[in-house]
């Protein structure tokens, strides 16, 4: 007796645990269908609250302050309608192991998010609207319910929108808070960037192209964004991904002007620059390390036309006076190669002895294109006295 007391039963091996699990997938259905009718209808409430409020162009701020927040009171209803349904119902599915893989999909990409609550609050509230929100959207795509989708695309790009705008903003401050953050966190924020840039570009972007008004948009970045398409597909390497890394933030700079401010994007080409001369250093291949350095006066171009160029605070007046000169030198250059030299003489005044392996390369470009002299330093002696040569 005290043995079998013991011993422990597998639940879903007895009859009740058997008709128990059986009673849940039959209920389930009934949950969802439930869930989703409340979805439906928080979901109509919201676009209508959302058009009423964007289409108010009159000047009574209390009339607009009232439309506002009933838009946003409808908003959070509607959310929290999904994150019902997610709990009560795709959460069942998954352990029940009668879930889609788009619903395994979407439960653990919940708990990844959720996960962020504790240390990541800011970064927490602005993924899991975003993930609500278009866990909705593609649940609609997906039903093939275009009518409605239609209705929805709008309201579903003004969040998506918001969304990356904040999560990108969220990243600058956590870049400008450099006492706080160590290099490996810093790696870790600036490939968060690259990829939320990126998130954006393969998401978001394409959805805008089908709509003629926002054309404007992409015309801006047309040359950057066929670039980009060429790493879309294939095994990248290390060049490929400093490349991409590369146009997504060329393509940033007019998508997000504002949500990755200039002192952050000028962080991620510095770290881009910083790559890419550890690229060419380390590099065995001579091939590869001219494709690399080819690389590096591309985004020394990028770095200095749509940046520093347009920088109007520097931290220190002798800065701005030394780019001042550099740039005015620049921009009377009548050749490619006079532009190159330019850019290798500034990068060498600016590294100090720690980057003595990539100065050493730098120097043997100037000298291969007859713009630096090697200065023979030789010497004898003649009666215990020294004469330099």
């Amino acid at each position: 007796m005290e043995e079998r007391s013991l011993k422990v039963i597998e639940t879903n091996k007895t009859f009740f645990g058997k008709l128990t699990n059986t009673l849940s997938k039959i209920l389930i259905p009934t949950k969802i269908g439930i869930n989703g009718l409340v979805i439906n209808m928080k979901r109509n409430n919201l676009l209508k609250n959302y058009e009423v409020y964007s289409n108010f162009n009159e000047s009574n701020e209390e009339k607009k302050k009232s439309l506002l927040s009933k838009y946003e009171e409808a908003y959070s209803l509607y959310l929290e309608a999904i994150d019902k349904h997610i709990m009560d119902s795709v959460y069942k599915k998954v352990k029940n192991n009668i879930a889609t893989d788009f619903e395994k999909n979407a439960i653990s990409s919940y708990y990844t998010i959720t996960s962020l609550k504790e240390n990541e609050y800011i970064e927490y509230k602005f993924r899991k609207q975003k993930y609500l929100v278009e866990l909705d959207y593609d649940s609609l795509k997906i039903a093939g319910k275009e009518k409605i989708l239609k209705k929805y695309t709008d309201f579903y790009l003004t969040k998506m929108d918001s969304f990356y705008k904040g999560i990108l903003k969220n990243y600058s401050v956590q870049l400008a808070d450099s006492l706080k953050t160590n290099s490996s966190k810093k790696d870790k924020i600036y490939e968060n960037i690259f990829s939320t840039i990126e998130e954006y570009v393969q998401k978001i972007l394409p959805i805008k192209l089908e709509d003629e008004s926002k054309k404007e948009i992409f015309d801006s970045i047309k040359n950057e964004y066929d670039k980009y398409e060429r790493f879309e597909a294939g095994k990248l390497d290390e060049k490929d991904k400093i490349e991409k890394n590369m146009i997504l933030l060329g393509m940033s700079r007019k998508i997000f002007t504002h949500s990755l401010p200039l002192v952050a994007a000028e962080q991620c080409y510095e770290k881009l620059i910083q790559d890419t001369r550890k690229l060419i250093v380390n590099s065995k291949n001579s091939k590869k390390q001219l494709q690399a350095y080819d690389m590096l006066i591309e985004l020394f171009e990028e770095y200095n036309i749509k940046l520093l160029s347009t920088k109007v605070y520097w931290e220190k007046p002798a800065e701005r006076e030394n780019y001042k000169n550099f740039w005015n030198s620049y921009e009377s250059a009548k050749s490619l190669r006079q532009k190159e030299i330019l850019f290798l003489k500034r990068e060498i005044k600016l590294l100090d002895n720690k980057n003595k392996d990539i100065i050493k390369f730098y120097k043997e470009k100037l000298v291969s294109y007859n713009a630096m002299r090697v200065l023979k330093n030789t010497c004898s002696t003649t009666n215990n006295l020294i004469k330099r040569k």
